[in-house]
C-alpha cells in the first residue's frame, strides 16, 4: 500500500506546489491534485519541477472538457518534465457540467470513456512506433499525426491511466482499458467490496494484478 497526500481542492497552482514540496519531504509516496479551480495540469507542471520523487496524480482531470488528442499530449508532457512519475487520472463529471459549463457533447459516458481511454493509447502507440494513426470510433477519431506534431516515443514510456468511477457499467470499463480505478470519497467498505471490486475482477477476468484502486480518506 501507498500513502498520497492530495492538495486541498480550492488550492492556487502556488499552494498546490509547496504542499507537494512538503509532502515529499515528510515521506507522502505521492501527491494528487484536483480540477476545480484550477487546471490541474498546470498545477502539476509546477508539482514536478518543484519534487523529485513522489508520483504525481491528477485527480481527476475532467476528459469530457477536453478530446484524446489534448489529453494525450498534456500526459505526455508531464511524463517527460516529471520523468516518469506521472499518472493520469481521469473522470467525466457529470452531464450539467459538461454541457453548461464546458459547452462540450455528452452522451453514453460508460461507452465515451471507454472510447476515450481506447483512443488516447492509440495516438500513444503512433508516437512510440511511427505506425499511421488511424484511430476510428463512434464518439472520436483521430486520422492525422505528421511528423511536425509527432513527439515521438517518450523514453519514460506513457503514463499509467486511472479512471474515476461510481456506478457498475463505468467500473467495468475502468477494469477493461484503465491501469487503475479512482473510488469516490463517499464509498461505504460494503459497496467496494460487494459491488466495485467484484465488477472489476469480471471485467479483468478474474484478478486484480497490476491494477491499482485508489481510495481516499478524509482525515
Amino acid at each position: 500500500m501507498l500513502v498520497d497526500f492530495s492538495a486541498p481542492v480550492a488550492a492556487s497552482p502556488a499552494e498546490a506546489e509547496a504542499a507537494a514540496v512538503s509532502a515529499e519531504q515528510v515521506g507522502y509516496d505521492g501527491f494528487g491534485a484536483a480540477e476545480t479551480k484550477h487546471d490541474v495540469f498546470t498545477t502539476l507542471a509546477l508539482v514536478a519541477r518543484a519534487t523529485e520523487r513522489i508520483t504525481l496524480q491528477s485527480g481527476i482531470a475532467v476528459a469530457f472538457a477536453r478530446n484524446p488528442m489534448t489529453v494525450a499530449v498534456l500526459a505526455n508532457d508531464l511524463q517527460l518534465i516529471s520523468e516518469g512519475r506521472f499518472r493520469l487520472g481521469l473522470g467525466s463529471q457529470v452531464k450539467p457540467h459538461i454541457e453548461r459549463r464546458f459547452a462540450m457533447p455528452w452522451s453514453r459516458p460508460a461507452a465515451r470513456m471507454e472510447e476515450f481511454v481506447a483512443a488516447i493509447r492509440a495516438i500513444w502507440h503512433a508516437w512510440a512506433t511511427g505506425e499511421r494513426l488511424l484511430f476510428r470510433g463512434e464518439f472520436y477519431k483521430h486520422t492525422l499525426m505528421t511528423e511536425f506534431f509527432d513527439p515521438g516515443p517518450n523514453p519514460h514510456g506513457n503514463p499509467p491511466v486511472e479512471l474515476a468511477a461510481v456506478g457498475e457499467r463505468m467500473t467495468a470499463v475502468a477494469g477493461r482499458v484503465a491501469d487503475g480505478l479512482l473510488v469516490h470519497p463517499l464509498t461505504s467498505v460494503a459497496y467496494l467490496t460487494e459491488r466495485i471490486l467484484p465488477t472489476v475482477r469480471e471485467a479483468r477476468g478474474g484478478g486484480l494484478d497490476d491494477f491499482t484502486l485508489g481510495l481516499s480518506a478524509m482525515v
